[in-house]
């Protein structure tokens, strides 16, 4: 099946004019920086390379979207569904990710300095080399995420679900893991956690 392709201005104005749904559509390299689009719904969509530098996706739907080497700096995504997205290399940078669903997503090599990600559900992602260092991942559902070699280091993880991920070579130092739950969980050593 073959993506429509869309410009950012033809994207906006149907945006504006009420229309949400966009699945599938071809956003490769588009400039959609400050635009605001909550709610949007771009499932499945390419928004490789796309610059998205504080848009506001607040609850959009990016499920299976591909989203690589995209610039989501300081992007709102709270509550928005990134289910199963390929996220591979981009910037989220102070991003507001807060409660976003990004179960099974592929966030390898991703840069989320200072990301606030909040409850964020990460559950069976690939986060392999991720760059979290100070992101906020309080409460955030980890299970059997792959964080191979990530940068944890001065992020909070207080009362995060950690059970059997794997932080084999993961660097934490400094990371607050007050109340998390390492159940089964590969530790940076390679010991498994009781």
């Amino acid at each position: 099946m073959t993506l429509t392709q869309l410009t950012a201005e033809q994207l906006q104005q149907r945006y504006l004019q009420g229309e949400r749904h966009f699945g599938r559509v071809d956003l490769n390299r588009v400039d959609l920086h400050g635009m605001k689009l909550p709610g949007i719904v771009l499932e499945r969509a390419n928004l490789y390379r796309a610059d998205l530098f504080e848009a506001d996706l607040t609850g959009a739907n990016l499920g299976g979207a591909i989203l690589c080497r995209c610039n989501l700096t300081r992007t709102r995504l709270n509550q928005a569904g990134l289910r199963e997205a390929d996220l591979i290399f981009a910037n989220f940078g102070e991003a507001q990710l807060q409660e976003a669903d990004l179960r099974g997503a592929y966030l390898r090599g991703v840069d989320g300095l200072n990301a606030q990600m909040q409850g964020c559900s990460l559950a069976h992602s690939n986060l392999t080399e991720a760059n979290l260092y100070h992101a906020n991942l309080a409460g955030a559902d980890l299970t059997g995420a792959f964080l191979v070699v990530a940068i944890l280091r001065g992020a909070n993880l207080t009362g995060a679900n950690l059970a059997g991920a794997n932080l084999a070579g993961a660097s934490m130092r400094g990371a607050n893991l007050t109340g998390a739950n390492l159940t089964g969980a590969v530790m940076p050593d390679g010991t498994i956690h009781p």
